[in-house]
């Protein structure tokens, strides 16, 4: 489990580079600010989630449990949802995929719900587990 949860949050990370670089650069005369806005939101959320799942990691390590890996699955779920909604929403219009912004659009609060739980379980392995 612990090396999945960093595995996912390394790929995440690069990938959040990544697509922030693709948007300063390839999508900027693409877009319409709204657009690229979007675009950025996802990779800001998919940037910090990477980083949370590394200290869920860390976490995991010293204070193990199965709360922590709901967490974990929980966030990585968040993240694709969340993000990857935002992306294809973004740009749906040079994806030609217009007609998926009815089923996008629902699927960005369902993501950030996913993210908010993960968040939750996370505190509550941490108040049951962690004795300082």
């Amino acid at each position: 489990m612990i090396k999945t949860i960093f595995t996912t949050a390394s790929i995440f990370g690069a990938l959040s580079v990544a697509f922030g670089a693709f948007a300063a650069h390839g999508l900027k005369g693409q877009l319409d600010p709204y657009s690229l806005e979007i675009f950025q939101k996802g990779v800001e959320y998919q940037n910090h989630h990477a980083l949370a799942l590394l200290a869920i990691g860390l976490i995991a390590i010293k204070f193990p449990g199965q709360l922590i890996g709901f967490a974990a699955n929980f966030m990585t779920a968040g993240v694709l949802l969340f993000s990857g909604s935002l992306y294809l929403l973004a740009t749906r219009s040079i994806l030609g995929i217009d007609e998926w912004a009815k089923i996008l659009g629902p699927i960005t609060p369902i993501g950030g719900l996913f993210l908010i739980t993960s968040w939750i379980l996370l505190a509550i392995h941490v108040i049951k587990n962690v004795k300082l």
